[in-house]
């Protein structure tokens, strides 16, 4: 009798240590399979945020793949910009400028006439950036300009080929002056720097296609 409750004892202590033997397992398994979600989501969020980063640095791109390069502005005001960053592409589309108005980039394959053309109304960028692009100056004014500043301009721009002049209503100043990659605020018509800015920018060393026409483009 002693020896069947012995032998009882022992099942039932055998069993328990397998149930425990079995909880262990269970709760190793459950171990590992909380470090490897853990390790999933850490990956996944790691991942997230890179792509986060990526998609951050692309907002400085323009619309149309371009990228948006600064400029430096001189000691008397200038701004100037690396001409090989500015690109050079034709399209038949609007293009988003990251200045305005804007002094390069991609453009239309035609541009505006400039053979001291004055435009009345506002003109596409993207015609007048290829006019930049022979060598034109580009003279643009707002709301604000003076009228009498805007006849003086006016009869400048006339008489100078290579150049043309139209309304720009969303700029930052009166009245700006643009290059290929080079722009300034000027105070008015008889600003020295307009002389100035005419005589080193029409034809000037920074035309990407110098001597390329500024008739048979587009007019308004």
């Amino acid at each position: 009798m002693g020896s069947a409750k012995k032998s009882s004892t022992a099942s039932r202590k055998a069993r328990i240590e397998e149930m425990r033997k079995a909880e262990r397992a269970r709760d190793r398994r459950g171990r590992i399979i909380t470090i490897t979600l853990s390790t999933v989501v850490v990956a996944a969020l790691v991942v997230g945020g890179v792509i986060l980063f990526q998609k951050g640095d692309d907002s400085d791109t323009a619309s149309d793949g371009n990228s948006a390069p600064t400029f430096k502005t001189t000691a008397d005001g200038e701004k100037v910009w690396d001409a090989k960053k500015l690109g050079r592409t034709h399209v038949t589309k609007d293009v988003s400028y990251s200045m305005t108005p804007p002094v390069g980039g991609d453009h239309d394959q035609v541009w505006m006439n400039c053979n001291g053309d004055v435009y009345k109304d506002e003109i596409p960028e993207r015609h007048a950036v290829h006019s930049l692009e022979h060598g034109a100056v580009w003279v643009t004014y707002n709301d604000k300009a003076k009228p009498a500043d805007l006849k003086k301009l006016e009869q400048k721009v006339k008489q100078t080929p290579y150049s043309l002049m139209s309304p720009v209503k969303d700029q930052k100043d009166p009245v700006m002056l643009s290059a290929w990659g080079h722009q300034r605020t000027v105070t008015g018509a008889d600003d020295k720097k307009v002389g100035s800015f005419f005589s080193t920018y029409v034809q000037g060393k920074q035309t990407p296609e110098p001597g390329a026409a500024c008739t048979g483009g587009k007019s308004q």
